[in-house]
């Protein structure tokens, strides 16, 4: 029986804008929470006795989900601390690229899946070695690739595999670009998840590797300015749009040398945006220029990109494609998991890409986290300094 003197809500965030992509809402809403679950979204929740925070000029979005990070810290020496690079700015789950291999997953299991207050899941890097050091190709031999390794790794944790990941880069597999795409591909059509290709200098133009890739496949590093990317000119390459209309799917992936303000203006101008809006943040790029989520999707708004479908391509898209969308993930409803983040906009600022260039624009900033109910630290955005 309930207790009548206890107050409907323990939460109340009152007087934002709920922009959630998933139910098609944005409007002045106030969201409720009762332990760790949404227990209401509408108007004046409020309540005496009841915690109340303003959110008024805010944005209440769903918690942001990355689709492309490398967060395996002490083990990779790109990898950035995950609940420091991304909870603490918005994040509540993401997924890692393709730093942990077969060889080195018992680790990256217990030390990032299970050590994160977030949600980690994975991208298994085909090689076993996965990405220790971005000095040295994982698929410079070959035989790094060695499938009976990842099927196994990936039916033994089907909690955390969601996919896998092959750098198709010169620097990374030589000469064998061809062969070990499609033994990558044909390792996950038997595993049955979906394969994250990496592009940018690659040997051959985009169009020679997409015709490999299956309905559910993710080309990340979309607006890269390396060379063989997406663009003719200034408008999309004819193989890249047949792609995703047979279900290809494109992420953005700033990372450190991989996102291009101009071939992004293009793109958008295009009307071509990723599917998935990620940052692929890593130890190299956590302090600059990549920063975090937020800052990613701020630099493509201020681009053309629309906010809406910037922050669906940041939370629904990613929650589906990683397996966590029945887990309450990727969107605000009532009964769901309680993961929130509050986000104002700022004064404008200078951001730079992964080319060196720079625009000045307004940058979005989580003033709230909430992760299953309970508000997270957070910490101050790193371009300050």
């Amino acid at each position: 029986m309930s207790d009548p003197s206890r107050p409907p809500y323990d939460l109340v965030l009152a007087g934002g804008t709920v922009l959630d992509p998933a139910s098609s809402t944005n409007a002045l809403l106030d969201v409720a929470v009762r332990g760790t679950v949404i227990a209401a979204i509408g108007p004046d929740l409020g309540s005496a006795g009841v915690a109340t925070i303003d959110c008024t000029g805010r944005l209440v979005l769903p918690g942001l989900v990355e689709a492309h990070t490398h967060i395996f810290e002490y083990v990779s020496k790109v990898g950035a601390p995950a609940d420091e690079a991304h909870l603490r700015r918005g994040v509540v789950a993401a997924a890692d690229a393709g730093t942990a291999g077969a060889s080195t997953f018992p680790a990256f299991r217990k030390l990032v899946v299970d050590g994160a207050e977030m949600r980690v899941v994975s991208f298994l890097n085909v090689s076993v070695l996965g990405l220790i050091d971005f000095r040295f190709g994982e698929l410079l031999n070959p035989d790094t690739l060695v499938v009976d390794d990842a099927v196994e790794v990936a039916a033994q944790n089907p909690d955390v595999v969601r996919g896998f990941k092959i750098r198709l880069s010169e620097d990374v597999v030589g000469p064998h670009w061809k062969s070990l795409l499609k033994k990558s591909v044909a390792l996950a059509e038997q595993a049955g998840l979906p394969l994250m290709v990496h592009i940018g200098e690659t040997e051959e133009p985009l169009p020679a590797v997409l015709e490999h890739l299956r309905p559910g496949d993710i080309v990340a590093h979309c607006y890269t300015g390396k060379p063989n990317g997406i663009l003719d000119g200034d408008t999309v390459l004819p193989a890249v749009r047949a792609a995703r209309d047979r279900g290809v799917l494109f992420d953005s992936a700033h990372g450190k040398s991989n996102l291009s303000f101009e071939v992004a203006r293009r793109g958008i101008a295009d009307g071509f945006l990723p599917d998935l809006l990620s940052s692929d943040t890593s130890a190299r790029n956590w302090r600059g220029p990549v920063f975090d989520l937020l800052t990613s999707v701020s630099k493509l708004v201020a681009l053309g990109a629309d906010l809406d479908e910037c922050v669906r391509r940041a939370t629904v898209a990613p929650a589906k494609l990683l397996g966590l969308w029945d887990e309450g993930y990727g969107r605000l409803e009532v009964g769901g998991p309680a993961h929130v983040t509050v986000v104002e906009q700022t004064a404008e600022v200078v951001l730079p890409d992964a080319a060196g260039h720079s625009i000045v624009a307004p940058r979005y900033e989580p003033t709230l986290v909430l992760h299953h109910g309970a508000p997270v630290d957070i910490v101050p955005w790193r371009g300050l300094t």
